[in-house]
């Protein structure tokens, strides 16, 4: 051991990482601008709310909670979409935890 180097304690039984939350939202966007969020996950989403941000208009009926295989609707109105503009998804999970998720086009 080099001069003035302490011992470093090592744990035996490591505690293991929580398993990382997986996105409950699949997008279909086949029938572009008309687009829909599936709750493919395994619990309720609270407070589910989306922004647009960029260049264009987004027409859709907010809902305070979306069932696991319920979907949202929603119209994306841009000249590019993919070019002009980002949509944010925010839900709330069971727990009260917040969550964002960014949505391309």
């Amino acid at each position: 051991m080099p001069h003035g180097a302490r011992p470093v304690a090592v744990d035996a039984h490591p505690v293991p990482s929580p398993i990382a939350y997986r996105v409950p939202w699949q997008i279909d966007r086949s029938r572009a601008p008309w687009y829909a969020l599936h709750n493919t996950g395994d619990e309720p989403a609270h407070g589910v709310h989306l922004s647009l941000f960029g260049d264009g208009r987004l027409l859709w009926q907010p809902l305070l909670r979306v069932e696991p295989g319920e979907h949202v609707s929603f119209v994306v109105r841009a000249d590019d979409p993919a070019r002009d503009c980002v949509a944010v998804l925010r839900w709330f999970r069971t727990s009260g935890e917040e969550y964002l998720w960014r949505i391309a086009f």
